[in-house]
């Protein structure tokens, strides 16, 4: 299965990008993470926010492919714990060859995003900075992945 990480932003700062391929690169080809990286419109002094999110949304949408289960991350979505996300995991592994999972820019994800997601996660009750969920989401998939195989690294 293929989890195509696909978010708002590009240029991150080296720090985002070294914990991101941290964990990525710890996965196996089984359970690849994959980054696609959106550069984000242009935003001035009297920006139309509906419309630009709105581009960003088809934009995002134009990287899926037609058969993948699409996951958002959103404020309003699901906790998980991390047994929770391996469940989650597990499902994903078993039924589908890839994962759209959908990171919005500083607005959040459009409207037509969240409405073809097929699931909604949230990562937290807290608002956390989009360069920052790249490293936990990356650490949390791999710590599902390492719970789901009796891996040592979780040892909650």
């Amino acid at each position: 299965m293929r989890i195509n990480f696909i978010c708002m932003g590009q240029k991150m700062p080296s720090w985002v990008q070294q914990g991101y391929q941290e964990y990525a690169k710890r996965l196996p080809s089984q359970c690849e993470l994959n980054l696609i990286e959106i550069p984000l419109t242009r935003r001035g002094k009297n920006v139309d926010i509906p419309r630009i999110q709105q581009d960003e949304g088809k934009r995002m949408l134009a990287q899926i492919g037609h058969d993948s289960f699409i996951l958002a991350l959103d404020g309003r979505g699901k906790t998980w714990d991390t047994p929770k996300l391996s469940q989650q995991l597990n499902h994903w592994m078993q039924n589908y060859t890839q994962v759209a999972l959908l990171v919005g820019g500083p607005e959040g994800l459009a409207p037509e995003c969240l409405q073809q997601a097929q699931q909604k996660w949230s990562l937290s009750a807290l608002t956390l900075p989009h360069p920052l969920v790249r490293v936990v989401v990356a650490e949390q998939i791999y710590r599902a992945w390492t719970l789901l195989n009796n891996h040592p690294y979780h040892r909650a």
